[in-house]
């Protein structure tokens, strides 16, 4: 069914290779772990991650930067070509990177553990060397979100802290992992031969303790991230046509799933226009009743109750307190983009952090009919 939607004739585009500093946004592969979304390019950066929540301000957003952005970069240091996939129902990504001395495979997750999400956020990528011998280049740069924060660090105890405004991290790793420390980022390289594995991670939050799991137990969690996925993958009752493009749906709704709230945001990015010079360039992370109406309909139609109730009562709770009109994910000011930060800015007038909250059409007014309606089978669930 995929060939059937793909078009029939299209330019080859090199997987990796950027344009003036920028992928394309095909090349990005999403991780999530129900707070926040990672985008994780097929050139080995990790170039938006917002911590700790979809809708705070960018811990990495090269992707709207790419000269001066941040970003947390994994890349050979020869030429190279790619291959790339999510385990099978899993959002934990793979990257097969092969060089001219070898083979390494890079493993990435926003970990979880086995009671759920965990009370902070962990970035985890894992080396693995196939053939011969290969070294990446590692770097580790916090964004400046448009030279409005100056990010640094510091020693707290036995470890180096990384600041940015209200957000404390750390960088952890293996112990044969070179790098050395600024108060930009972070530089250095990795080098795996086959059989050998490193492990590198980012464990951050904001206006919340620290916490510094070893690199033992992060390598783990990427398993058992994995593991916790493929187990909600068994509960999709969808057995039909195409099961593993049903799976892969629901798995990229279900990273937009904001687990504290349960509402569903539209996507987990911010100022990237539908198209070049087009108007719509807004920050999409907040919920639109409309759609959530619609992904209700879609959890249920995938047997996935529990996900369906935590977006419903969202939507109830969003009706109570605002009515039918757009609201933000958690009712916050999101974070302000500078129109000169992106390269769209050259063409179009950026839209973060717009106030659409009073936007409402008669398709909204429809949304919770919608919904209460699908939630009504033979064997009613709710109550009078």
């Amino acid at each position: 069914m995929l060939e059937r939607l793909l078009p029939q004739h299209h330019e080859r585009i090199e997987l990796g290779v950027r344009k003036d500093g920028y992928l394309p946004l095909e090349q990005y592969g999403a991780l999530g772990d129900g707070r926040s979304v990672a985008l994780s390019g097929a050139d080995g950066s990790i170039d938006w991650w917002c911590v700790p929540n979809m809708d705070s301000p960018p811990l990495f957003d090269r992707l709207l930067d790419g000269e001066n952005g941040g970003c947390f970069t994994l890349q050979p240091d020869h030429p190279f070509t790619v291959e790339r996939q999510y385990r099978p129902g899993s959002n934990v990504l793979e990257t097969i990177f092969t060089t001219p001395s070898g083979r390494a495979k890079l493993t990435e997750s926003l970990n979880s553990g086995t009671a759920g999400r965990l009370p902070w956020a962990e970035l985890a990528r894992r080396v693995d060397g196939l053939d011969g011998t290969v070294r990446f280049r590692l770097t580790m740069k916090p964004g400046r979100r448009g030279d409005t924060v100056s990010p640094y660090h510091s020693k707290i105890g036995g470890h180096t802290v990384f600041h940015v405004e209200r957000v404390l991290g750390l960088f952890v790793h293996s112990d044969t992992v070179h790098c050395d420390w600024a108060d930009e980022g972070i530089t250095g390289e990795v080098t795996v031969a086959a059989g050998e594995r490193q492990t590198v991670a980012v464990v951050a939050g904001r206006d919340e303790p620290l916490v510094a799991p070893t690199i033992e137990q992060i390598d783990a969690r990427i398993d058992i991230s994995d593991r916790e996925w493929r187990d909600w993958c068994e509960h999709v009752s969808y057995f039909g046509e195409d099961r593993e493009a049903f799976l892969r749906s629901a798995l990229a709704l279900k990273l937009l799933l904001y687990s504290p709230s349960g509402a569903i945001a539209a996507a987990a990015t911010t100022s990237i226009p539908e198209g070049i010079g087009g108007a719509k360039n807004y920050d999409y992370r907040y919920a639109w009743i409309r759609d959530a109406g619609y992904t209700i309909k879609a959890f249920l139609t995938a047997g996935l109750e529990a996900e369906a109730k935590a977006a419903f009562s969202w939507l109830l709770d969003q009706l109570r307190s605002v009515g039918t009109r757009v609201v933000y994910i958690r009712g916050d000011v999101m974070w302000q983009v500078e129109p000169a930060l992106s390269i769209f800015a050259k063409i179009a007038v950026l839209g973060a952090g717009e106030d659409q909250r009073r936007d409402c059409d008669a398709s909204s007014l429809g949304a919770p009919i919608l919904a209460t309606a699908t939630f009504q089978p033979a064997e009613p669930r709710l109550s009078a």
